[in-house]
């Protein structure tokens, strides 16, 4: 008898290939000389302004809860070419089902608060670099986030012995850097800052798929993001604090900051800085910002997300007192 091990692959599925899949990009394009990068999408609404966001609940009528938010890309001031026009775009696009609560299996321990289960995961189409099929590394730092933003909210003592599932899958991830800096045209301190969307988007969409199920909360949460970034050239020591940052947009980000925070409890229940940034009496020489006025800006772009997440609350309510 002869025994074949085989190594775990899908084999319902047609993987693509592991290695990028990113859209051929023709070498006039490619010219070393940075002046004539000016195709790079920059920054036009201020500091303290807010990208146009798109929420709507109920899109998944088999789950106890849905909802999709979407965030406006941004946009090259100069198009290259009409087949490359999308180059340079860089969104957000999520879709959030909650199902639940429901009882535990029997088997199960007994507990006296519902067991809340966060799975965040990425499209394999979702970003420039293709995805697998399979969570890494950082989509499971992303659940483990949208879990200790949402359990702060959820009254979880009304439902002993229950669970309820928070399903998100992101169907356009926001970019780390320009693609143009991918392929090697010098942008140092890249990092993982379109993580940092990704999280503010997922707690505000997962708080409108919450509400949508009819699960009882304190208050609704919504998910905020500040950055301080250097805007013009490597060597400058100008930085700015922005709202809402793309990442493609600037050429250096020193630090961000993203926060769950509850509007009408004054609470902030997730906290995440990541970069160069400093307490107010040890600012970093990098930076003349403080983590303090990170955290606060933060908290500010959360505010505008909240004024968006009650309004398409009210609306769905409305749809059900007509339908009812």
């Amino acid at each position: 008898i002869q025994i074949c091990v085989n190594k775990m692959n899908d084999r319902r599925r047609i993987n693509g290939p592991s290695g990028g899949t990113s859209a051929p990009v023709y070498s006039k394009y490619l010219s070393k000389d940075t002046k004539d990068l000016s195709e790079r999408p920059s920054r036009t609404r201020n500091s303290n302004v807010l990208r146009k966001m798109f929420l709507k609940t109920g899109v998944t009528p088999s789950a106890s809860g849905s909802a999709y938010l979407e965030l406006e890309a941004s946009k090259s001031p100069h198009v290259i070419a009409p087949g490359l026009a999308s180059l340079s775009t860089s969104g957000l696009k999520l879709t959030c089902t909650v199902h639940g609560p429901r009882p535990l299996p029997k088997s199960a321990p007994f507990s006296p608060h519902i067991i809340l289960t966060t799975h965040v995961k990425y499209a394999p189409f979702a970003t420039r670099r293709r995805r697998g099929y399979l969570r890494d590394a950082s989509e499971r730092d992303l659940g483990v986030h949208l879990e200790t933003a949402l359990r702060g909210v959820i009254i979880g003592d009304r439902w002993p012995k229950s669970g309820v599932e928070v399903i998100i899958t992101i169907l356009e991830g926001e970019e780390d850097q320009w693609w143009g800096d991918d392929i090697g045209r010098g942008n140092m301190g890249v990092g993982e800052w379109g993580m940092m969307s990704v999280l503010s988007g997922c707690i505000t969409v997962a708080s409108a798929a919450i509400a949508d199920a009819g699960i009882d909360c304190v208050d609704v949460v919504s998910g905020g993001v500040a950055a301080v970034v250097r805007p013009g050239a490597q060597g400058k020591q100008s930085t700015m604090l922005v709202l809402d940052p793309v990442p493609s947009e600037h050429q250096e980000i020193l630090a961000a900051s993203v926060v769950a925070y509850l509007t009408s409890r004054d609470e902030i229940t997730d906290l995440w800085v990541k970069g160069e940034i400093g307490h107010e009496n040890h600012r970093t020489p990098n930076s003349s910002f403080s983590y303090e006025d990170l955290a606060d800006n933060a908290v500010q772009a959360a505010l505008g997300a909240h004024r968006v997440l009650i309004g398409a609350l009210k609306e769905t309510a409305d749809m059900k007192m007509r339908r009812s």
